[in-house]
């Protein structure tokens, strides 16, 4: 693949797509959604009223990479910040500028928004990909705490 990559805003034709590179997403975390949550997710990101957005980076025809974002209140400013949750080029994609084209679609979007800040994460073990984030904006030093709830039925 040598031609660059079109990116745009996920569009209902590009399912088949999409859920490859998801798949491909879980496969590199080592993780693994289940069919409901994999039609929410779908779901959430073609809806205009959610706050989380997709876009899909395409070549020669293809999906070659995907990114979720979303917006969110933040106290710290009076402008949304935009999380940019996932980001996945395949294998044969990387090394073309596929992320970096998407980490920019999201920025654009970002300020178009109004929105302050864009962030993200990404595991400590992802060192090729950091060597371009490191790039793209600042590494501020913050730690990641997390505490899964169990979950309640109701």
């Amino acid at each position: 693949m040598t031609d660059s990559a079109q990116v745009r805003v996920l569009e209902d034709h590009d399912f088949e797509g999409w859920r490859s590179m998801w798949q491909g997403y879980q496969q590199f975390y080592e993780v693994s959604f289940d069919d409901a949550a994999v039609a929410t997710t779908w779901s959430r990101l073609r809806h205009r009223d959610e706050p989380m957005h997709g876009a899909v980076a395409s070549m020669q025809g293809r999906v070659v990479g995907l990114v979720h974002y979303l917006f969110h209140r933040s106290t710290w400013t009076s402008g949304d910040y935009c999380y940019l949750q996932d980001l996945y080029v395949a294998p044969a994609a990387r090394q073309l500028g596929c992320a970096r084209q998407l980490i920019g679609h999201v920025y654009e979007e970002a300020r178009k928004k109004g929105a302050s800040r864009v962030y993200w994460l990404t595991h400590e073990s992802n060192t090729t990909a950091m060597r371009l984030y490191d790039q793209m904006a600042e590494r501020p030093g913050f730690i990641q705490y997390r505490h899964v709830l169990p979950r309640t039925t109701g």
